[in-house]
């Protein structure tokens, strides 16, 4: 009877045990499933930031590969518009260069000195120009009083350069001058003409 009674106890004492420990487990799987819940959760978070960041990140790329193409295409119109400019003025700089002294070239050359004594505000000045111009500015001269032609002659296409007799005041008014104050404005125009924002 004592074996039945010991052998009963013992098997109380492996049920209770039995439900104590399944009771553990079933609230241990259960604490497990709500944190793998919740962990799966954070990780659906983590894992849309990380795709919402690459997206970000190819977006900024893609922008960049474009404004850097767009940009190289640009400064490739600008350098065909530079070389289109260059061109055209090294025509006209050839056509000035042989252009010949005549009167219309003497009523420019007038306008030139008119411009230039204009600027500075006197007619009291020397005057150089190039070999090529000599005769012609010297005939211009008669109608500027105080206006005396330099003995040395300047490397220039043709007009004028004009200093006050001081020599404190100086203006080029020779057609290279003209042409290089106006080269910027003219490319600017032929750029924008051709939709090349300079």
């Amino acid at each position: 009877m004592a074996s039945d009674t010991l052998e009963r106890t013992i098997n109380k004492i492996l049920d209770q045990t039995q439900e104590r420990i399944s009771s553990e487990l079933d609230g241990a799987l259960a604490e497990s499933g709500k944190t793998l819940d919740g962990a799966r959760a954070g990780l659906e978070a983590e894992y849309d930031k990380i795709i919402s960041d690459g997206r970000k990140e190819a977006d900024k790329i893609q922008k960049q590969i474009v404004g850097s193409s767009d940009l190289e295409a640009r400064n490739r119109q600008l350098l065909l518009v530079e070389e289109a400019v260059d061109r055209a003025f090294g025509e006209a700089l050839g056509r000035i260069s042989d252009m010949d002294r005549d009167d219309s070239y003497a009523e420019l050359v007038e306008s030139l000195m008119r411009e230039a004594t204009d600027t500075l505000g006197s007619t009291e000045v020397v005057v150089y120009t190039s070999e090529k111009d000599r005769d012609v500015v010297g005939s211009v001269l008669n109608g500027f009083s105080g206006s005396q032609l330099a003995d040395d002659t300047i490397e220039c296409l043709g007009g004028v350069r004009i200093v006050s007799t001081d020599g404190t005041m100086t203006f080029d008014n020779t057609l290279d001058a003209r042409i290089s104050r106006l080269k910027p404005l003219i490319r600017k125009q032929i750029a924008a003409k051709f939709g090349v924002v300079n």
